[in-house]
């Protein structure tokens, strides 16, 4: 079967160009792909509706993936507790080749299907949680090994993959198809199909922790205040939401330690 990540790029002979057409040709290319995310929005919905429903109850959300999307799944999972309180079990990142695979290539690690079944087993994955599958070919061993041991566990399964008629889609119950065309460089799907892949990661995280009330009028209510940046974000929420001066809001959030029960306190006394 031919896939359209691995078809020939339709700019050949890129290394001849002058920067500038080169760049101007990437970003072109780039500009379609929040287009091609806009399609799949209402398969997306239903997936996320199903998330959101599992991890009020206790359940967690996995992704899985291999290279760049691996890296993407785990950037994803360790950005939510700073932008959402999270707690730092509530959205796992796991990659094939294990911690070393974030710094560098661990080309083979993507082939080692008993590697992602025991990294699973690791962290007690049960029919509670969900795992996101990310590959944008839809044929990674690693990938679909974990996709089919989520799918025997009982567990919510979903996926992003940037080819049609894949094995990974055809596992999952909530595939999600971006379909982003060849790349620039042929077969580097680091380029559109990982910026499709961040785009859909931010998506489901986003819209899944304002579902589970972790936004007010759209403000993190529960940001961790661990930076300068940070505490003077927490101050002007609080300070914009509740009156107070920028002195008194900082006060009640040094009295508090967060800004969700310094906005709790603030509001409860007006």
């Amino acid at each position: 079967m031919s896939w359209i990540t691995e078809s020939d790029s339709p700019y050949p002979s890129i290394e001849h160009w002058e920067t500038q057409t080169l760049l101007e040709v990437l970003n072109a290319e780039d500009c379609q792909v929040p287009l091609r995310v806009r399609e799949v929005i209402p398969k997306l919905a239903v997936f996320i509706e199903a998330l959101v429903e599992r991890m009020r109850k206790g359940g967690r959300l996995i992704y899985v993936g291999s290279g760049t999307s691996g890296r993407l799944g785990v950037l994803d999972a360790a950005e939510c507790p700073p932008t959402f309180g999270a707690g730092p079990d509530q959205v796992i990142g796991i990659i094939a080749g294990g911690e070393a695979a974030l710094k560098g290539p661990v080309e083979a690690a993507e082939d080692d299907t008993f590697a992602a079944v025991k990294a699973l087993e690791e962290i007690t994955f049960s029919e509670k949680d969900t795992l996101f599958a990310i590959s944008a070919s839809g044929r990674t061993p690693f990938v679909l090994a974990a996709a089919r041991y989520a799918r025997e566990k009982g567990a919510l399964t979903g996926c992003f993959t940037a080819n049609p008629y894949t094995p990974l889609a055809e596992i999952v119950q909530h595939p999600i198809v971006v379909i982003t065309g060849p790349e620039v460089l042929t077969g580097s799907t680091r380029l559109k199909a990982g910026t499709a892949t961040k785009l859909v990661l931010n998506m489901i995280t986003t819209a899944t922790f304002a579902r589970l009330g972790h936004v007010k009028n759209s403000r993190m209510i529960d940001l961790q205040l661990v930076n300068q940046k940070l505490w003077h974000r927490a101050i002007r929420y609080l300070s914009e939401a509740t009156g107070l001066s920028t002195n008194e809001a900082e006060k009640l959030l040094r009295e508090t330690g967060s800004l969700r029960a310094a906005l709790v306190r603030a509001t409860s006394s007006q």
